[in-house]
């Protein structure tokens, strides 16, 4: 059994003691992948591994096609420049991630990878409605969590799917059940969110505390935290009863698992 059952078996599914390995834009930093983040060589290099779960972000390009893309714009990562928004498909797909992978669509990369599932960080207002019916048209109910830094962006997701995707909790549910001091005020405050998907600090701060964790499982929510790579902070966020982590690190996140018998590979 695990530490909280949130009724969603995208979270619910892992074997007991085991733990939510998610591929940060499939391992962006892994020595193999330097510069080629959020491609599906990226991908394809955490499946091999044996990773279930990757995490990537969505942006709608100006002819209303899902990219899987991190940044607003083509300047960081790609051979080319410009926003997302205001270019067609034709025209992002001109493009290479540092000079070699093209960026690929939200239906490649799902239609890739059949038997994994997918956290999902909608990037832009205009992107949640084409990600929720592309959920529905691609029968996704089970093999996505959906979330966001806006509000607004998650709250419209939640109700075009009717709370039938677990979705991660905004910033308004996060800070609720971060600062309440009792599992019976989290239960009142909590919001709909099924996983906080939080990073471990913000400077001094630290979100990520063992009262957290113990109201977030004993009001049915996980707890993921991003984005996290050093072995060390993975032993101790681990040790303190966290139920996933990201990273970009698959090659040290998948060994420290494996140490500490929580790997888990489907």
């Amino acid at each position: 059994m695990r530490s909280a059952t949130t009724g969603f078996g995208y979270l619910d599914d892992v074997p007991s003691g085991a733990v939510l390995a998610f591929a940060h834009r499939g391992g962006a930093h892994h020595p193999d992948l330097t510069g080629v983040e959020n491609s599906l060589r990226a991908f394809r290099h955490a499946a091999d591994l044996g990773y279930r779960y990757l995490e990537t972000d969505v942006h709608l390009t100006r002819d209303g096609v899902l990219v899987a893309f991190h940044d607003e714009s083509l300047d960081r990562v790609t051979d080319r420049t410009g926003p997302v928004a205001g270019l067609t498909l034709a025209e992002v797909q001109q493009a290479r991630i540092n000079g070699a992978e093209p960026v690929p669509t939200l239906a490649e990369l799902v239609a890739a990878f059949p038997g994994l599932r997918f956290n999902i960080d909608i990037k832009s207002a205009a992107a949640v409605a084409p990600l929720a019916r592309f959920v529905a048209e691609h029968d996704l109910w089970d093999r996505v969590c959906v979330g966001s830094f806006s509000v607004r962006r998650t709250r419209r997701f939640r109700r075009l799917t009717a709370g039938r995707v677990p979705t991660a909790a905004h910033l308004g549910e996060i800070l609720a059940l971060r600062l309440v001091p009792s599992a019976r005020l989290a239960r009142i405050v909590g919001g709909r969110g099924r996983a906080l998907q939080v990073p471990h600090r913000r400077g001094r701060f630290r979100v990520v505390t063992a009262g957290l964790v113990r109201r977030a499982h004993a009001t049915g929510r996980q707890v993921h935290v991003w984005t996290v790579d050093s072995p060390e902070e993975m032993h101790e966020l681990l040790d303190r009863g966290v139920d996933g982590l990201f990273t970009d690190r698959t090659d040290v996140l998948k060994d420290v698992l494996l140490e500490r018998d929580q790997w888990w590979s489907g």
